[in-house]
């Protein structure tokens, strides 16, 4: 049986030059698994939005073809009467949270409907979501992940035949990362629900879904078996697409000619068991050069801070937070959804004020710098970038904090931020309107006008394709010409481990490590204790040897490239 049957599929948005989606015909069957893979702007929400008649009924623009989602046209069918057919979480899933309590914003959507056991449902959708519990928790007790799978109950409480996941692990840690797909595998395998996710994280499209579907172009290239679309590395890659570090690891080592042409490639760190094996002297590692230690350009001092909460004793934050970030320093800040690394940002701009202790940017205590001056010295570039757009275009959003402050020639300035992050040609483009990539950059470019000598940003790589997020790299690497002190906070341990130099791991408000790579990777004690994951070359490397540090997949190859499992085993 068809869940999902597309005809003849092509869609364009008003004004736009070409179609998004381009003569789509596809089929999905009832009970699939079914990731959804392609660069950033090839079509895939796009795709998404009309399985479920958001376009073109909500969503306007020219539409072609056949849509069925259970039978039913999508064009004809009302979007309320669909909604109970097809399930969607989205990307920017907070705005799907609408009512104040647990229990009340899963149940919400059943009780719209008039459905007499609505509140059954929504405890049902509590359990199958690992919410259970919670039920009279207000929304903003839960932390990120928490929300996240808040957002999927009130979906699931409508009991959906499909459901749509649009990104569903962008924004958490491992350990809420893990709880998403764990559900949705449930909820596949025993509620014989059929799911389909927009994922960029290949490691966990190996390990759940059933099927692939590549898009190009606003076009369906094709779909496959997991297991054999992941073996399509260079194709992938070429579409921006990045398979699991071991699969890239094992494809080199093809190429180089230590695999065999026809070996099966690895897509996990298990099945790498079987193809890897250590050199029997691996490569010594390079010496570490040591960073040299700047001056303070802040420091928290015994800050303690909580957030009061309607009911029960105020949740506390930090307590005697002692911590300097020194000129110079390219930190990484990371921990588990709720660790803090979001208060200490906002601590650090001024958009909260401790309890007791003191904040300093350069020796000088924040409260007594004049918010004018505070913005030339510290800047942050929040996690949904269109937070950052407040005009009608990027070139207007780059120049408004120049021009309230008189800045001289901020037109000038103005030109120059749009070249340096290309986007001369999307100047007068509304920022909200761009893609991922596009409005990454331009949120970079508004967060640097002022030339602060602190830059912090909160998950710069959330969300973005392989090329996109490398192009954001590359972009971090040009602010240091500019910016002389950038802290991040993430949980993209790639972006960790090739970028930073220094690293802060936050637990229950708490800095539990501060150090380099080997000193936070290399303990383990504290990967366990905040559930941190590192690189899945990493993982690899040390299931093959225990003492391997290996951040990249030059760093694996280095070490392990010498002599492969199939190779010795003939193969």
């Amino acid at each position: 049986m068809h869940a999902i049957e597309i005809d003849h599929l092509t869609y364009s948005y008003p004004g736009a030059e070409h179609p998004t989606l381009n003569d789509i015909t596809v089929t999905i069957e009832q009970g699939d698994f079914l990731a959804i893979v392609g660069n950033n702007g090839c079509g895939k929400s796009t795709f998404c939005k009309t399985l479920n008649g958001l376009i073109p009924q909500f969503i306007s623009g020219a539409m072609e073809g056949r849509v069925l989602a259970c039978g039913l046209d999508t064009r004809e069918t009302d979007v309320g009467t669909l909604a109970r057919k097809v399930g969607y979480v989205y990307q920017d899933f907070e705005n799907q949270i609408i009512r104040p309590t647990v229990l009340d914003d899963a149940s919400y959507a059943c009780q719209n409907y008039a459905m007499p056991d609505y509140r059954q449902r929504g405890l049902d959708a509590l359990e199958q979501c690992g919410l259970r519990g919670r039920e009279n928790d207000f929304i903003w007790q839960l932390s990120g992940g928490q929300t996240h799978l808040l957002a999927l109950a009130g979906a699931v409480s409508l009991q959906p035949d499909v459901l749509i996941l649009d990104e569903p692990i962008a924004q958490l840690d491992p350990g809420h990362a893990d709880r998403i797909y764990a559900v949705l595998r449930e909820l596949n395998e025993t509620c014989h629900k059929t799911i389909i996710v927009i994922e960029h994280h290949t490691e966990y499209i190996a390990d759940f879904c059933k099927h692939v579907m590549l898009m190009k172009d606003g076009r369906v290239q094709w779909v496959l078996p997991t297991a054999d679309a992941l073996q399509r590395v260079d194709e992938l890659q070429s579409c921006n697409i990045f398979p699991p570090q071991v699969t890239i690891a094992a494809r080199r080592m093809q190429q180089a000619g230590a695999l065999a042409p026809d070996v099966l490639l690895p897509t996990t760190v298990e099945a790498g068991r079987a193809v890897f094996a250590p050199k029997a002297e691996p490569a010594p590692r390079p010496a570490a050069v040591p960073h040299p230690v700047g001056p303070a350009a802040a420091a928290f001092e015994k800050v303690s801070v909580s957030y009061r909460s309607v009911k029960g004793a105020p949740h506390s934050v930090f307590s005697g937070l002692d911590l300097e970030i020194h000129k110079g320093d390219k930190v990484a800040l990371i921990g588990s959804n709720g660790a803090g690394k979001s208060t200490f940002m906002k601590l650090l701009v001024g958009l909260l004020k401790p309890e007791s202790g003191a904040v300093q940017l350069n020796g000088v205590r924040l409260h007594d710098v004049k918010p004018e001056a505070l913005s030339r010295q510290i800047s942050m570039v929040y996690q949904n970038p269109e937070d950052m757009f407040i005009k009608d275009s990027i070139a207007k959003d780059i120049a408004y904090a120049m021009e309230a402050r008189g800045v001289p020639d901020a037109a000038r300035r103005t030109d120059e931020l749009l070249q340096r992050f290309r986007l001369s040609g999307l100047r007068d483009r509304d920022g909200r309107l761009l893609s991922g990539g596009q409005m990454r950059r331009a949120s970079l470019a508004i967060g640097i006008a002022l030339n602060p000598g602190i830059l912090l940003l909160d998950e710069p790589t959330a969300n973005l394709d392989i090329a996109t997020r490398k192009e954001i790299m590359r972009t971090l690497e040009d602010l240091k010409e500019i910016t002389e002190t950038v802290v991040i906070a993430t949980h993209d341990m790639q972006l960790v481990c090739e970028w930073a130099e220094r690293i802060i791991v936050l637990c229950g408000g708490r800095v539990v490590a501060d150090g380099t790579r080997d000193e936070v990777f290399g303990n383990r004690a504290v990967l366990e204790q905040v559930g941190i994951r590192p690189p899945e070359i990493f993982t690899m490397g040390q299931a093959l040897d225990p003492h391997a540090l290996c951040y990249t997949i030059d760093d694996f190859l280095r070490c392990f490239e010498g002599r492969t499992a199939c190779c010795e085993n003939g193969r």
